[in-house]
């Protein structure tokens, strides 16, 4: 696609998973060539460069999980391995030309918006920067959450986050104690229980599991889709509108009944032993918490060498753990599935707004933005995958997507009426919140009776958006001016040069 139009804005972006891939192309296709992209790490890939755990996939079929102006033919799977969800994002950065704009090793420490320059200056690892246009798309799972365990200091085994796989370290013959039975975990534990010489699971509360029907893409299937024109967009039309149909269960909490039927069934089936199929039975609607996609999870369960304990550990001994009923159990390794830091992300304690305050001070322990984007206090400043904007049943790459277009939107508007910086009206960015709060209100994430991580220490649900991707993408894509300030430009920000194609940095 040939760029539209030339730019003065210097955009910076933090992050090089889905989202800021994705944001560098879309900036890249419409003719915004200079901006750069800050990535911690070594490698872009985001979640599915640092999740390599064994088993490591998606729960969202591969059609649908990927960029609508990148389809790949080539999926192996229904259900992509991670190898080659991280194999896809690296393709689509040589494809686009983006690897000139990252930035590898750079952590942002801090992000701080200047009003007298009317710029963003950003302090990372490896230097500092000003921009127009700061975007934080790190996304909600990049920092493992590990829980502070009385003792875990002393402990001289093995111990690593399901995020921060050591496949250097055999697990072969160990007696491993793996913590945590969410989405990580019901992947990497099917594959350790071969190997393993004893898995002991510590279950703080069952989840539902529902059969993967996990399947290979045979390759008559992929010359298909790589030959017949529309044959793979209509693939992922017919699994966007099944999936689509998932969100009114989510929203009208009765309508998943018979989806908990079939979870029962699959239990059942699964499960035998009657005393450990009640062991693994949750005692909330499903949809309350992540439901779960394994067909090998609850029958490796059963398995001589597995034990599956609801107590809760007490303290970590130097090669043991000690349980809450008093039970000691040595342990050579301990792995944590236990997921990531929604929301207390780095990023809301590193980004200081017009006032001076961090997100986090700003938000006062709830995260809150106007379409999930942008946040008053905060000029030119964009989240991707920001509050609200996750999902519970289908592919968050869609929400994305959205969210980008409402950015370059917001960049058309700046560029075509010479302003330096919008950030959203108190008022437009308060009624969006209300609206989400009240459609939140009859959801099965509030009314199921259990507590997960989709709610914040207030209790509110901040993390997922309670509607279709549908109603999102009609209400996110088109940036709305009457919903934005217009801050224009004054004298010191004007006699400040703009450099063409760079970024400003500061020794």
């Amino acid at each position: 696609m040939s760029p539209r139009h030339p730019t003065h804005f210097h955009v910076a972006i933090a992050g090089s998973g889905f989202s800021g891939l994705g944001m560098a192309i879309r900036l890249k296709q419409e003719g915004f060539e200079d901006f750069v992209v800050f990535e911690r790490a070594q490698e872009v890939g985001g979640v599915w460069r640092d999740n390599s755990y064994p088993g490591c996939a998606c729960d969202v079929q591969s059609h649908l999980y990927s960029f609508s102006f990148a389809p790949n033919p080539g999926w192996s799977r229904s259900y992509s391995p991670q190898a080659e969800i991280h194999a896809y994002l690296r393709d689509c950065t040589a494809r686009f030309g983006i690897r000139p704009h990252l930035r590898f090793g750079h952590t942002v420490r801090e992000a701080r918006w200047d009003d007298r320059l009317q710029r963003w200056h950003i302090e990372t690892s490896e230097g500092r920067y000003t921009a127009d246009v700061f975007i934080a798309a790190a996304g909600g799972l990049s920092d493992p959450a590990i829980p502070k365990l009385p003792g875990l200091e002393t402990f001289q085994g093995k111990v690593m986050h399901s995020a921060r796989w050591d496949h250097g370290y055999s697990l072969a013959g160990r007696r491993v104690a793996v913590v945590g039975t969410g989405a990580s975990a019901i992947q990497f534990v099917p594959r350790l229980q071969p190997q393993v010489g004893k898995l002991l699971l510590l279950q703080r509360t069952p989840a539902w599991v529902l059969p993967r029907g996990d399947r290979a893409i045979r390759p008559t299937m992929q010359w298909v889709y790589r030959t017949v024109p529309g044959a793979q967009q209509l693939t992922r039309w017919l699994i966007y509108v099944l999936r689509e149909l998932l969100a009114f269960g989510f929203l009208h909490p009765w309508l998943l009944r018979l989806a908990q039927r079939l979870a029962v069934r699959h239990l059942e089936q699964s499960v035998p032993n009657p005393e450990l199929r009640a062991r693994l039975t949750p005692h909330y609607t499903m949809g309350c918490k992540r439901v779960l996609l394994s067909d090998d999870y609850l029958p490796s369960l059963t398995r001589e060498n597995v034990e599956v304990v609801t107590e809760q550990i007490r303290e970590v001994r130097t090669h043991s753990i000690v349980l809450s009923d008093g039970t000691e159990h040595e342990v050579d390794a301990l792995i944590f599935g236990t997921g990531f830091q929604v929301n207390d992300l780095p990023i809301t304690h590193q980004v200081r707004g017009r006032d001076g305050r961090t997100l986090a001070q700003v938000w006062g322990g709830t995260m809150q933005a106007h379409l999930g984007t942008s946040v008053s206090g905060f000029p030119n400043f964009f989240m991707i995958q920001g509050p609200n904007t996750g999902l519970g049943h289908s592919s968050v790459i869609l929400m994305i997507e959205s969210q980008i277009e409402h950015v370059l939107g917001a960049l058309r508007y700046l560029e075509g009426r010479g302003l330096a910086a919008v950030e959203p009206t108190p008022e437009a960015q308060a009624e969006f919140v209300r609206q989400v709060d009240t459609r939140m209100r009859g959801t099965v994430w509030l009314q199921g009776g259990c507590s997960s991580w989709y709610l914040d220490a207030t209790g509110r649900n901040s993390t997922l958006w309670p509607g279709l991707i549908s109603t999102f993408k009609r209400r996110v894509e088109h940036f709305e001016p009457t919903e934005y300030v217009a801050i224009t430009r004054h004298a010191q920000a004007l006699a400040l040069p703009h450099e063409p194609r760079r970024m400003l940095a500061h020794g």
